[in-house]
């Protein structure tokens, strides 16, 4: 009896759409995290986030909460995890049937994430600088931030894929 040895791709959008979103929320945590021993931005700039709901009109310096003492703006914070979520679910998507989009286990995605924001995006809509002209602290947090950010959406992704992986995709 012979056997069929040809390998037929998994695309398990159900559990990708699940480990895009456990993903995205755990790297929100883990870019903020980075952010304490490497600042994104000179002191006395704001952040991207908060430019962008000012652009919005919205009120954002009343946009504010207390966690032990410290005050904390609900308004960014839930900007960074909505983008965080948002894009954990694409690459998570996006590496079902375009597995390239994992290349170096999700760096070169945190890299072209940060091109396209801090370089492009951010710049054109004004709400930041582009990388070059920003200090080397800066862009270095902002680079090595989201390098650390993707590599825990893809270290989510490959742990809730695990079995359902095809060897295309590994």
């Amino acid at each position: 009896m012979r056997v069929n040895a040809t390998v037929v791709p998994s695309y398990d959008y159900k559990t990708a759409l699940a480990a895009g979103f456990l993903g995205g929320n755990l790297s929100s945590f883990v870019k903020w995290g980075s952010e304490i021993p490497f600042p994104p931005r000179e002191a006395g700039r704001i952040s991207p986030p908060f430019a962008i709901l000012k652009w919005l009109g919205l009120n954002v310096e009343d946009m504010t909460y207390t966690f032990t003492g410290h005050v904390i703006n609900y308004g960014v914070a839930l900007m960074h995890q909505g983008f965080s979520i948002f894009f954990g679910l694409f690459y998570c998507l996006a590496a079902v049937t375009v597995p390239l989009v994992t290349l170096w286990q999700g760096l070169a995605f945190g890299l072209v994430i940060t091109l396209f924001f801090h370089g492009l995006l951010l710049p054109l809509g004004g709400w930041a600088p582009p990388l070059w002209q920003i200090s080397g602290h800066e862009a270095f947090s902002e680079v090595f931030g989201h390098l650390l950010w993707a590599w825990s959406i893809e270290i989510v992704r490959r742990d809730m894929m695990g079995p359902r992986l095809s060897a295309r995709h590994v």
